[in-house]
């Protein structure tokens, strides 16, 4: 299903033992363009501290209530290590989160959360023998280990991105300025970031628009510019997009009919 980044936050994350506290902001990476972290204000109970949580953690969303419970406790979420969300997360950093947590490294491998589609801890099979499964280990920690070596000294991750920094960056058509970026929508599948919600009012007052991710051809970070492949007139005779509004399937088979892309589901799912 997708949903508005808006709509996270303010979120309550609940673990099994209590609340840990509230979505601030969210980061996604900008080569595959989907959500890999919750930037979550803990409140009082850890000295408001701001601690990061993935979305392999996330086991249920009640939207209507605004709540989403994680795998987690307290006590993992207070010991986990210590990350300064007001600078840019560096790759070491990551490598020590998902080490903690014993979650696997999304950017190794080809699908969009390393060896998944989807943000979860792969499947081990529990048939497989002893000595088996221990060679697994070994072969994981020897390949963690080279890992940090190789992570040693590397800078902050610049392909890392926060919501929050983005929103406001102006969008281009391949014939000029469409307006700015207010907004992302992600599935709650993938945690794939599938359209950016664009305010056209200075172009075109009132009216909201969707631009699919695969639409964009660049993002200038020090301009704070996203070029996209569309032309102003594609978007002006384009459907206009309710900001904060369910989007359904049929309306993003609309959206890519009339400017005549390819949907990145398969055609049998229009009336999902």
């Amino acid at each position: 299903m997708l949903h508005n980044v808006k709509e996270l936050l303010g979120c309550h994350i609940h673990a099994n033992d209590g609340e840990i506290g509230t979505v601030k902001d969210l980061y996604f990476d900008d080569e595959r363009w989907v959500i890999r972290y919750l930037v979550v204000e803990t409140g009082t109970w850890l000295a408001s501290r701001r601690v990061l949580i993935s979305p392999i953690s996330v086991r249920d969303t009640t939207w209507v209530d605004n709540v989403m419970r994680v795998s987690l406790t307290q006590r993992q979420v207070k010991d986990s290590p210590d990350i300064d969300t007001d600078k840019p997360v560096c790759r070491q950093h990551e490598a020590d989160y998902h080490n903690y947590y014993g979650y696997p490294n999304y950017w190794e491998g080809a699908n969009l959360w390393g060896a998944s589609m989807y943000p979860v801890i792969p499947w081990v099979d529990s048939s497989a023998g002893v000595a088996t499964l221990r060679e697994s280990r070994e072969s994981a920690v020897a390949h963690e280990m080279q890992a940090r070596l190789t992570l040693k000294g590397e800078p902050a991750d610049p392909h890392l991105r926060s919501c929050d920094e983005v929103a406001g960056y102006e969008v281009l058509a391949t014939d000029g300025l469409i307006g700015r970026v207010a907004d992302f929508i992600f599935d709650d599948k993938h945690w794939a970031v599938r359209y950016i919600d664009v305010d056209t009012h200075r172009w075109m007052p009132g009216k909201h628009v969707l631009i699919s991710r695969a639409w964009v051809d660049q993002v200038s970070w020090a301009e704070h510019q996203v070029l996209v492949d569309v032309t102003r007139k594609a978007v002006e005779t384009g459907p206009a997009y309710e900001a904060g509004h369910p989007l359904t399937r049929q309306q993003e088979a609309n959206l890519h009919e009339h400017h005549e892309r390819a949907p990145y589901w398969p055609l049998t799912d229009v009336d999902e």
